[in-house]
C-alpha cells in the first residue's frame, strides 16, 4: 500500500528532525537488543556442541542425563563437572578431578587412553542471569572484570538486571500506554461529538472513578489475589485510560460544529466514520502531545510501585528494587548511578522521540 502525500510530509518532518530521529534508531536498537536480553545475558550456553548434536539450553530444558551425567534434573552448566563431560564427550573420569580430565582432552585428544568426541559451548557475553546468585564475597560488590556494573545486595548482577529490566520497563509501559490510550480516546471522543446528557454522565462517572485511591486499591488486590505482572498491567489500565479523555474531548467539543462535520452530516456519513476518519486526525497533535506524559507517568509508577514494594513480584527484574536498593546499601554507589542514568536514559530518549512524533502531525510544520 503507498504512503499517501500527507503521511511522506509528517515522515520528512519527522527525519528533520534530528534529535528524535536519533532518539527513535537508538532506543530501538536497545529495545530490540533487549528482547533478545536471553542470548545476551544467561547463565547458560547459548549452543552446545556434544558429539555431534547441537543443543540450544538457552530455551529448552536439558537433563544432565543428556550430556553424560547421573541426574535427571537441569544440567548446571557453570558447573565444572558439567563442563567438562560436554567438552571430553561424557567422560565419568570428569566427576573425579575436571579440571585435569580437562586440560588432558585438551592437550592430547584423549583420556585414560581412549579418544574423545570434543564438544564446546558458545557462552552469552554476559555469563550471568538476573537471578543468578554468584560467589562474589561481600555484597553488594562493586564493578570488576566479571561485574561491569557490580553486584546487588543478594551477588545478583546488576548489568544482567538493568538490561532484564529495561524490557520489563518498556513491554509493561506499551501495553498499558497502548490499551489506556485506546479507552481513553474512545471514551473522550464520545463525549465530545454526542455532549449534552451523555458528556454530563461521563463526567460524573470519571470524577468518581478520579477519586478512587488507586494505591489502596492495588494493596488490596495483591494481598487477595497475589502479584503478578498482569494483574499489575491490569490496574495500570484500570485507572490509566482517563488520562486523554480530557484533552480529546475538548478538541472533539471543538470540532464537531466545524462546517466539514456539518457537510459530512448533510451527506449521511455515519458518526462513528466522522469522529474516527475525520475528527481525530484533526485532534492528534492534541492527543500526541499529551502521549508523552502518559509514558513517563507509567514508567514512573511502575517504578514507584516496586520501590514501595506493592509492584512487580520480588524475583522480577525490577529497576524500581534496584533504586530501592541503593537507598538501603548507601555505601554502593554504583547502585544509585546505574538506576539514576537507566531512568534518565530511558525516559529522555521517549520523549525526544514523542516530540518529533507530535511536531511531525502538526498541521503548521506539516504544510508550511
Amino acid at each position: 500500500m503507498a504512503m499517501s502525500e500527507l503521511n511522506r510530509r509528517r515522515l520528512r518532518n519527522f527525519r528533520r528532525n534530528r534529535r528524535a530521529f536519533w532518539s527513535l534508531l537508538i532506543f530501538t536498537v536497545l529495545f530490540v537488543a533487549a528482547l533478545f536480553a536471553e542470548l545476551i545475558a544467561n547463565d547458560r550456553p547459548i549452543v552446545v556442541s556434544y558429539k555431534g548434536s547441537y543443543y540450544f539450553p538457552v530455551y529448552r530444558f536439558y537433563p544432565e542425563t543428556a550430556f553424560g551425567g547421573d541426574f535427571g534434573t537441569e544440567a548446571i552448566y557453570t558447573d565444572p563437572g558439567v563442563q567438562c563431560l560436554i567438552k571430553t564427550g561424557g567422560r565419568p573420569e570428569c566427576w573425579d578431578d575436571p579440571a585435569a580430565v580437562e586440560k588432558e582432552a585438551a592437550e592430547t585428544g584423549m583420556v585414560a587412553g581412549q579418544a574423545v568426541e570434543a564438544g564446546w559451548m558458545l557462552w552469552p557475553p554476559i555469563p550471568y542471569h538476573y537471578r543468578t546468585i554468584n560467589n562474589v564475597g561481600t555484597a553488594p560488590s562493586p564493578p570488576d572484570r566479571q561485574h561491569i556494573l557490580g553486584t546487588d545486595d543478594t551477588s545478583r548482577d546488576v548489568l544482567a538486571r538493568v538490561i532484564y529490566g529495561f524490557r520489563l520497563s518498556i513491554l509493561f509501559t506499551l501495553i498499558v500506554t497502548a490499551v489506556s490510550s485506546v479507552i481513553g480516546i474512545a471514551a473522550g471522543a464520545v463525549q465530545g461529538y454526542f455532549g449534552g446528557r451523555t458528556d454530563l454522565v461521563f463526567q460524573r462517572l470519571l470524577e468518581i472513578w478520579s477519586s478512587t485511591p488507586s494505591l489502596f486499591v492495588i494493596i488490596i488486590l495483591f494481598a487477595i489475589l497475589g502479584r503478578s505482572f498482569w494483574l499489575l498491567v491490569f490496574v495500570s489500565i484500570l485507572f490509566g485510560w482517563p488520562a486523554l479523555v480530557g484533552v480529546v474531548r475538548a478538541e472533539f467539543l471543538r470540532a464537531r460544529n466545524f462546517e466539514y462535520v456539518r457537510a459530512a452530516r448533510a451527506l449521511g456519513v455515519s458518526d462513528r466514520k466522522i469522529m474516527f476518519r475525520h475528527i481525530l486526525p484533526n485532534a492528534m497533535v492534541a492527543t500526541l502531545t499529551m502521549l508523552p506524559f502518559v509514558v513517563t507517568s507509567v514508567i514512573s509508577s511502575l517504578a514507584a510501585l516496586d520501590y514501595l514494594g506493592y509492584g512487580l513480584p520480588t524475583s522480577a527484574p525490577s529497576l524500581g528494587e534496584l533504586a530501592l536498593q541503593a537507598k538501603q546499601n548507601l555505601q554502593a554507589p554504583w547502585l544509585g548511578f546505574t538506576a539514576f542514568f537507566t531512568f534518565a536514559i530511558m525516559l529522555s530518549l521517549l520523549i525526544f522521540i514523542f516530540e518529533g512524533i507530535r511536531d511531525a502531525f502538526d498541521p503548521r510544520k506539516t504544510f508550511r
